[in-house]
């Protein structure tokens, strides 16, 4: 177990095209695994380990996976197209849960926003945990996407011209703490398939629907839960931004894994 609840240790994994990925690890090696799949502009320290969620769950006897998606935090960045094919994140991540030879069942699996997008196409490409979690996250951020990521994109194609205080300003912002790459990210906004609503119906098995309360960024949370035929709903304190940064997220987290 690591030796502080921000103390992990890194790993990495071939992603589903070849490229160096990189995963982090905190609690239990011997622990049940749940893996936890970070937002867009942010990495696994940021989203689970800095304000202590990873460290609730290894408190439980979890072994805790968190990988840094492609283009972010210590893995792959690659400035060629070619490395970003539609649904590149579920094949990067699909291909992780294979090569850690985790089994039907046999692990948990959730994601923040970009995060929870990704969980969600594991979920319909045929993940199969034993338990999952979409956190902030909206029916509408799964079904329609187009309106994210327009914002994102006028984020990264007007880095230092943005109005002060403005939504895209604090993006930019959120994304210099994080040392992200923005032309690797442009790349990436291009490699998010539609789900269709249809393919949600499908997915029975228990998945909690966690969000701020005053989280509308991916539409709404509570209409994702409505569709889904085995969901838990529950709401923390806080906005899209500022839910990461508060203990009852963890809290929550840690009560549903």
């Amino acid at each position: 177990m690591a030796n502080s609840p921000t103390e992990t240790t890194l790993h990495h994994f071939r992603g589903a095209n070849g490229a160096e990925m990189a995963w982090h690890e905190i609690g239990d090696a011997e622990g049940r695994p749940v893996i936890l799949i970070h937002g867009l502009f942010s990495n696994a320290f940021t989203n689970w380990v800095r304000y202590g969620h990873a460290a609730k769950l290894a408190a439980k006897g979890r072994r805790v996976i968190m990988p840094d998606l492609r283009a972010h935090g210590d893995s792959a960045k690659p400035h060629d197209p070619a490395g970003y094919s539609p649904d590149i994140l579920a094949d990067d991540n699909l291909a992780l849960i294979d090569q850690l030879c985790l089994t039907p069942g046999g692990y948990d699996l959730g994601g923040y926003s970009l995060g929870g997008r990704t969980t969600a196409r594991m979920l319909v490409r045929g993940a199969r945990p034993g338990k999952a979690m979409l956190a902030g996250m909206g029916l509408e951020g799964l079904l329609d996407l187009g309106g994210r990521v327009s914002f994102f994109r006028r984020v990264l194609e007007g880095i230092g011209t943005h109005q002060k205080f403005s939504p895209e300003w604090m993006a930019e912002g959120f994304l210099k703490t994080t040392r992200g790459d923005p032309k690797a990210l442009l790349l990436l906004l291009d490699s998010f398939p539609v789900i269709p609503r249809a393919a949600l119906a499908d997915l029975d098995l228990p998945i909690l629907v966690l969000t701020g309360s005053e989280d509308q960024d991916n539409g709404s949370a509570r209409a994702l839960a409505a569709a889904l035929p085995n969901a838990a709903f529950a709401e923390v304190p806080g906005n899209h931004m500022s839910a990461v940064t508060l203990p009852d997220l963890g809290d929550a987290i840690a009560a549903w894994f």
